[in-house]
């Protein structure tokens, strides 16, 4: 599956600033790897966000949001958000923002 090249660039602006984002190919889409976990990543249309499992619940409550079920089974702690939940710039840096947050805390756990 092809990717969103226009929500992938938004996304490395968001990211511009940081030097520790690797783009990797993964799940047919591209991932945003910070510190060597998956942050973010965008798969067809769609924003992918790991938010960790402690946050998951409460991302799904957002409207525009789905499980990440890639494989058919919900993965607990990743989302889809779909192109009307990062419409804005605001909206993208805020789902950003998550993936990252749990992304830096993947060293501690």
């Amino acid at each position: 599956m092809a990717y969103d090249e226009s929500l992938a660039h938004r996304v490395r602006v968001v990211l511009g600033q940081r030097d520790d984002v690797v783009e990797k190919k993964m799940f047919g889409g591209l991932a945003f790897m910070v510190g060597g976990h998956m942050a973010c990543g965008v798969l067809g249309r769609d924003l992918i966000v790991r938010v960790g499992p402690d946050e998951g619940d409460g991302a799904l409550a957002q409207p525009h949001v789905r499980p990440f079920d890639f494989t058919g089974r919900p993965s607990r702690g990743m989302v889809y958000v779909e192109p009307e939940g990062v419409t804005t710039d605001d909206d993208l840096r805020r789902w950003v923002a998550k993936g990252l947050a749990f992304a830096s805390t993947k060293g501690d756990r």
